[in-house]
């Protein structure tokens, strides 16, 4: 089948490369010519395991092709998936310039029937936004569908290639049809396709993440109490997540949500109870906690320091929002090192693959330095401060830790090591929910 998939960012490289993969011709769509000249010479953008291996494969194969031509890359097309961004506005509504732009044009040039597809996250009510703009111009009959990912960073490939589900929100008895089709190869083994209006569908992916986000919150509010009451948070989280009811997954303590999805799509389902007066009150919350937890390492560090950091050194592991990604959109680091360099503390940070995008954001800080390896970060730190659980931090050398810290000092913002284990090697460690070892 022939596919066109508008923007080349995370959500769509993934999507044109691994429908590619199952043998579709695909030409991605992109404004940004920097962008595009270096996916035509086979330079991928971001990182996400897997990913790099089958772009250059398809490439290869001419399968995979990429323009900034938007009639060009439309002229044969029978799927046309936007994955194009939704930043939030200043008042959390989903910007939907890009979609609607582009569905604009695509009424100016498509002369015979496609299946015009919302791959990004957008609000409920955006279909029948697209439809109208596209229907402005046209000629020609049209479908416009929603179609959310559901595509977890680090997983993405595995996670398109093999779907516990797909939604899909049409009207359209022969876009049904054809999208079973597109979809057939993908869940052979009998993971469901979900049919349904398209409004249900734009709401079940901002459902999904808000409920995610919500059962984050909550674990990270029972991991603060279990430090007032001498509870341990991994204890408690063995013992409610042996309820199926409730499962093992996403209970684990932290510092905070971020990424590109969660932060923006509870704050864009928010905003869309509001604009038909109706309270979210637990969506609120969830924004609220996220945004303590985000300070809580920070404080535990201020804290030990008896509120005052300035002049001090902090070794920080992990700049991603989580492991496997370079994104740092919403990290929980970055507020880190923005707490503790604007409180007179100097940052020296490493990640696997974030340092680029977050030197990027940093760059005139001159109170933040970024190392090759994680090692290199402790010479001379007073502190080594966790904020991504990165699976090279799991098991380092300890003595080399112990050896390169001024103190044997680790705040911990990913429960990483076990405390005993931490206070028989003789550290002082903080972590979340679990108490504190000291020297």
């Amino acid at each position: 089948m022939n596919i066109t998939v508008v923007g080349t960012g995370y959500v769509g490289l993934v999507t044109g490369t691994c429908f590619a993969e199952m043998g579709n011709n695909v030409s991605c769509v992109d404004i940004d010519e920097v962008k595009i000249k270096k996916l035509q010479k086979g330079r991928i953008p971001i990182y996400e395991p897997e990913l790099e291996d089958l772009f250059k494969k398809n490439i290869d194969e001419n399968r995979l092709s990429f323009t900034t031509d938007l009639r060009e890359g439309v002229k044969k097309a029978q799927f046309i998936f936007l994955a194009l961004p939704t930043p939030p506005g200043d008042d959390g509504s989903a910007d939907l310039s890009y979609i609607l732009g582009v569905a604009e044009e695509l009424g100016k040039i498509l002369d015979h029937y496609a299946i015009v597809i919302d791959k990004s996250t957008v609000p409920v009510g955006t279909a029948d936004k697209v439809s109208s703009q596209i229907a402005k111009n046209i000629k020609v009959d049209f479908d416009v569908v929603s179609n959310p990912e559901f595509l977890r960073e680090g997983f993405a490939v595995s996670d398109f290639m093999n779907p516990d589900r797909v939604v899909i929100g049409t009207s359209s008895e022969k876009a049904k049809k054809l999208l079973e089709e597109l979809y057939s190869p993908f869940v052979r083994e009998g993971n469901p396709i979900y049919f349904m209006d398209e409004k249900s569908a734009e709401m079940t992916k901002y459902a999904a993440n808000a409920f995610l986000a919500t059962k984050i919150s909550f674990m990270n509010e029972v991991a603060n109490l279990c430090e007032q009451t001498g509870a341990d948070v991994d204890s408690v989280r063995l013992g409610i997540g042996s309820d199926e009811r409730i499962g093992k997954r996403f209970l684990f303590p932290g510092i905070g949500y971020g990424g590109s999805c969660f932060p923006k799509d509870v704050l864009a389902l928010n905003r869309t109870a509001q604009e038909h007066d109706y309270t979210f009150q637990i969506l609120e919350s969830v924004m609220d906690v996220n945004s303590y937890q985000k300070k809580r390492l920070a404080n535990k560090v201020r804290d030990y320091f008896k509120g005052d950091i300035s002049g001090k050194t902090f070794a920080l592991w992990g700049l991603a929002f989580k492991p496997d990604t370079d994104d740092i959109r919403e990290a929980p680091a970055l507020e880190i090192i923005q707490t503790l360099t604007q409180e007179g503390a100097n940052v020296v940070a490493f990640d696997p693959e974030a340092i680029e995008n977050t030197r990027k954001i940093f760059k005139e800080n001159r109170d933040v330095s970024f190392v090759e390896n994680e090692y290199e970060a402790l010479k001379d730190a007073d502190a080594l401060i966790i904020a991504t659980e990165w699976e090279q931090f799991r098991a380092p050398d300890f003595a080399e830790i112990k050896k390169l810290l001024k103190k044997p000092i680790v705040f911990d913002g990913r429960n990483l090591y076990e405390p005993k284990f931490m206070k028989n090697q003789g550290f002082y460690y903080e972590s979340i929910g679990r108490n504190t070892v000291t020297l």
